[in-house]
């Protein structure tokens, strides 16, 4: 199966091979949203899915992580598993609230990325920068740099928020403004995958997007401090000094971890957690691994004793930052 890895909420269906000892079992079809950034791993996990479940039929669609969030919380669709690039997505949006409803209780971080850029050997400046000097080829007169909408997807906001951290470790109050008048409307797409063949091709020099991207397409890509590439946990303090205004409100940066739940109203909820059992088990790990991400292991989750027993004990509770 091919699958289009451009972000825009596209779909794909999946048949299992031939049965080993599950044929009796009903059919059924198992629906995943998820992250734009998740459409290569999250494909292979649940091609894998399918060959030890074979009555199993995984319907996926990614795109922005917000986006997707909201065709359930807001559009009324039904998603037996959720997975996101920001794990605060889901308690904001789907955690029960003063006047809405819980479409999720619980959520796994699973997995982590660091902000960056890609570029090819095309870009204006590419034989001369580096992860001393990138801001300055960024912010040159001509440069065409793309990016994700930070309304309604994390690398979005993500990058916004390391442009901020990147004008206090350099000491340059106006590198974020700098960078981003290269970055005008017409280069900024819903989720930031839509944008690589636009790179590919030379429309546009760089593009801020996830290392894991760049790890899985054999791109160039920069090297950033740990101090702003939003990848080290233990800044977690020094991250929170950076923050966004988006049409959702303010964002404080962290540290960017994947997460994943199973919604209130999933129509298969045993087949989602037997899903999301299997992305945080061995063979899931390597598969994430092998797409450039950093595995969580054992997982964090938070709300631990509303945990699903078969998802629990591949967990520990959420630690702090």
């Amino acid at each position: 199966l091919t699958v289009a890895l451009a972000g825009c909420a596209q779909s794909v269906a999946r048949t299992g091979s031939a049965p080993h000892g599950t044929a009796a079992q009903s059919p059924v079809t198992l629906t995943i949203f998820g992250a734009g950034t998740l459409a290569r791993p999250f494909t292979q996990v649940a091609d894998a899915f399918e060959r030890e479940h074979p009555n199993v039929t995984v319907h996926a669609q990614f795109g922005g992580s917000v986006k997707e969030v909201k065709q359930v919380t807001q559009l009324g669709q039904r998603a037996d598993v959720v997975a996101v690039a920001d794990y605060s997505v889901i308690p904001k949006y789907m955690f029960a609230h003063s006047s809405s409803r819980a479409f999720a209780r619980w959520y796994v971080g699973f997995a982590s990325n660091a902000i960056t850029f890609v570029y090819t050997s095309r870009s204006k400046g590419a034989r001369e920068i580096n992860s001393r000097n990138w801001y300055r080829v960024l912010a040159r007169p001509g440069v065409r740099i793309g990016r994700s909408d930070p309304n309604t997807d994390p690398s979005g906001y993500q990058t916004l928020q390391m442009l901020e951290l990147a004008g206090r470790y350099y000491h340059d109050p106006g590198l974020a403004q700098a960078v981003l008048r290269n970055s005008p409307d017409r280069y900024v797409r819903d989720t930031e995958t839509e944008l690589l063949g636009p790179l590919e091709s030379g429309d546009i020099d760089y593009l801020a997007i996830y290392e894991s991207d760049a790890r899985q397409r054999g791109l160039e890509y920069l090297r950033l401090p740990a101090e702003i590439n939003l990848a080290d946990p233990s800044l977690a303090p020094e991250y929170a000094r950076a923050s966004v205004h988006t049409s959702n409100g303010t964002l404080r940066a962290k540290p960017i971890i994947y997460a994943v739940t199973v919604p209130t109203n999933a129509e298969h909820p045993e087949w989602a957690q037997r899903f999301v059992e299997f992305l945080l088990g061995p063979e899931g790990r390597k598969i994430m691994e092998r797409n450039g991400f950093e595995t969580i292991s054992p997982a964090m989750a938070s709300e631990r004793d509303l945990l699903p027993a078969g998802i629990r004990r591949l967990t520990v509770r959420w630690r702090p930052g």
